[in-house]
């Protein structure tokens, strides 16, 4: 684990009306911020990522130069570094609370703001779940937040995307040793039929018909598959469907009265959105419903067989350097 930092500022009330016991968001800083303090660059963590996830996009002479901006990592809850179901004192296991993007925003509000004392933020980005998270902090925060940048992630869960979280979710909660999240030991094939459904909604069709998981290194389609089952049964299964859950229930209407359009009319923000053409749960036509409704949007569509992977950190050479010239396009202007 990279060097990380914790914010506890005590109990926090959530929107279901329980309360998360001594709430805690991990986060890692690099740089300085400025006299105005209005130089950050705030990076929210994706489904199953943690910050260290993007620290190869960090270093001298690059976008995100820390000699430049005050650049703050953020993990959300329930990602195995914030408060999760896997680390709490208090709420273990099947006990912790039910939490969504917007009790995320509450805390993320509070570290970003009052902790790290910042003014302005210069550029929120993210990828899938993280884009989510930096989409509500810009309608939440409109004369704060001064460039959005969401790679493969939307305002909110549109239907297409919550039938695949069914799928997986499942998935998971169909092995017995699951025992509705009171397990003793890891429900093992639970997490790994979790992985192998979700493999195929990460990638395109063409993907997988051009033997596209060779450029990855495996030698099989199966070798990819259990490579799939592997990375989720190291991950926790109440943390996967805490964080699942904040997923399924996104929607920065519930920061306007449950109307999106008019959420997303609030952002002052210039925004660059990019989903993958064969992303095929967070769809291009979506993100164009929602852009439509931007002040100031653009619609970049990463053009990609890799699909919703395609736009991961530091991952694919061609896609990164896409966002890469789309992230200087806000921070340069």
């Amino acid at each position: 684990m990279g060097l990380c930092a914790f914010y506890t500022p005590g109990d926090l009330p959530l929107a279901s009306g329980e309360t998360l016991r001594e709430a805690t968001m991990g986060y890692q800083t690099f740089g300085q911020l400025n006299a105005a303090r209005d130089n950050a660059v705030v990076v929210f963590s994706y489904y199953s990522g943690n910050h260290e996830r993007y620290l190869p996009l960090i270093g001298a002479g690059k976008t995100l130069d820390p000699a430049r901006w005050f650049i703050v990592l953020v993990n959300k809850l329930g990602n195995g570094v914030s408060s999760s179901p896997s680390n709490s004192r208090w709420q273990a296991g099947a006990a912790f609370p039910t939490v969504t993007l917007v009790d995320n925003l509450r805390l993320q509000e509070s570290l970003l703001f009052e902790h790290l004392g910042i003014r302005s933020i210069a550029l929120a980005y993210g990828w899938s779940m993280g884009a989510m998270q930096a989409w509500h902090l810009a309608v939440a925060r409109p004369h704060q937040v001064r460039t959005l940048l969401a790679v493969c992630g939307s305002a909110r869960c549109w239907p297409n995307n919550q039938v695949f979280l069914e799928g997986v979710r499942a998935a998971l909660r169909c092995d017995v040793q699951f025992a509705e999240g009171h397990y003793d030991k890891p429900p093992l094939r639970g997490l790994a039929a979790f992985g192998r459904v979700y493999a195929g909604w990460a990638y395109s069709a063409a993907f997988f018909r051009e033997q596209r998981w060779r450029d990855l290194g495996f030698d099989s389609l199966e070798a990819l598959l259990v490579d799939w089952e592997q990375d989720h049964q190291a991950l926790d299964a109440n943390d996967l469907l805490c964080a699942l859950h904040c997923w399924y229930h996104a929607d920065v209407g519930v920061l306007a009265k449950g109307d999106w359009r008019a959420a997303l009319a609030r952002i002052s923000a210039r925004c660059i959105v990019m989903p993958c053409d064969n992303d095929r749960y967070f769809t291009v036509a979506e993100a164009a419903l929602e852009v439509a409704e931007l002040a100031q949007g653009e619609l970049r569509i990463i053009a990609s067989p890799y699909g919703h992977c395609a736009g991961a950190p530091a991952r694919f050479a061609a896609a990164s350097a896409q966002i890469d010239s789309a992230m200087q396009a806000l921070l340069n202007p």
